[in-house]
């Protein structure tokens, strides 16, 4: 597996401490079975001044206790540790969070109640031990060779990533528990790697800017967006052209260009000429794109047999994300690995996603989404 210890101190306790206002607190309150005599810590997950004691209690036979610390003014992260056990929490106001567990199996056997956040990390938190030990037992199994183990225990970060974007941060980029599940380690590799995947840069840049948003000037925010400016300095590359030929693009009435779909057939728009075409550039990750998928359905199956095709350029860094995403999709869905990067995002003025435009039957460009105010009614004329 790939180290990137030159990132573990900053990533591995990841929580970057915030200012908290005083008087005000949150309580962590519950039971903690077959505990008796055992110390209780809570603790806030810091990065100036890392782990930090708010609170303890040494637990009788009931095994009952109640916790406290300081408000924080934005999500902040904390513990519950009996020994080597934790229970991993997020904290954003006064509010009281239950936990409930047995001291054998605390960290991954507890429950909780009183707050969604604290759940969802109780439910990531299950999701990768599975994973660890998965990569565990493909990284053991001696009849493999070297390079078959790591592109096994690959594929099971991939499935793994793909999974958790689609189920727990697609659309949540503001939750603390997305935050947590960014940060996420498997061994000694980030899950989520800034460094060195493009895929991973984007949805940074995602949490960046929802908490940019939702925190303005919290340290988070600004630990996200520097993650996200670092992670896109490593991984800017260039890898693909746009066919500028002058007789093509005089011969079409458009910039043709040529992508890979699912089944990684290059699908060319020229190709469509003959088609009333509504060319769509997208990125499947971002807010509101499973309606806008639905609308798009009711178009495509109530014009398609008159002639319309859609032609969606998909600009999300994952490959593998993107290919999920469009597997039951009806119509050409194509991936441009260089997403934003690309040239073609700057030869059709992209300001922002998603953006369409209308082709007609002579692969002419006729409309883009800012200057026409009914789609369907368009579709219709040039039917």
């Amino acid at each position: 597996m790939k180290r990137y210890s030159i990132f573990l101190p900053v990533f591995l306790f990841m929580f970057v401490g915030c200012n908290q206002q005083k008087g005000e607190q949150f309580t962590i309150e519950g039971c903690i079975a077959e505990a008796c005599d055992t110390m209780l810590y809570l603790e806030h997950l810091s990065l100036g001044d890392g782990v930090v004691q708010l609170d303890s209690i040494k637990l009788d036979e009931t095994g009952d206790f109640s916790l406290h610390g300081p408000r924080p003014s934005n999500p902040e992260f904390y513990r519950l540790r009996i020994g080597m056990q934790v229970v991993n929490l997020s904290i954003d106001s006064t509010e009281t969070v239950r936990v409930e567990a047995r001291l054998p199996q605390m960290a991954l056997g507890y429950k909780v109640s009183g707050s969604g956040n604290c759940d969802t990390i109780r439910i990531l938190a299950l999701k990768l031990d599975t994973l660890t030990k998965a990569i565990r037992r493909v990284a053991d199994d001696r009849s493999l060779m070297i390079t078959e183990r790591e592109e096994q225990i690959q594929q099971l970060i991939d499935a793994y990533k793909t999974d958790v974007k689609l189920r727990f941060i697609q659309n949540r980029y503001g939750a603390a528990s997305s935050y947590y599940a960014m940060f996420q380690t498997a061994g000694d590799q980030m899950v989520f790697n800034p460094v060195s995947d493009p895929s991973d840069v984007t949805w940074f840049s995602a949490l960046a800017n929802s908490w940019d948003m939702l925190y303005p000037g919290s340290l988070r925010g600004e630990n996200l967006k520097n993650i996200a400016l670092q992670g896109r300095g490593n991984t800017r590359q260039r890898v693909f052209e746009i066919d500028m030929n002058n007789e093509k693009v005089s011969e079409t009435g458009i910039i043709d260009m040529g992508f890979p779909d699912r089944n990684g057939r290059e699908r060319r728009l020229s190709d469509l000429k003959g088609q009333v075409v509504l060319l769509d550039f997208t990125a499947y990750g971002i807010k509101g794109s499973q309606d806008r998928i639905l609308a798009l359905r009711q178009l495509y199956n109530k014009y398609h047999a008159r002639g319309l095709e859609i032609y969606q350029v998909s600009l999300d860094a994952d490959g593998h994300f993107w290919k999920t995403v469009s597997e039951s999709l009806p119509w050409i869905c194509v991936w441009d690995s260089e997403g934003l990067q690309n040239d073609i995002v700057s030869i059709y003025n992209l300001q922002t996603l998603p953006t369409w435009f209308l082709v007609d039957r002579g692969s002419n460009l006729v409309g883009r989404m800012e200057f026409l105010d009914n789609l369907e009614q368009e579709i219709q004329r040039l039917l």
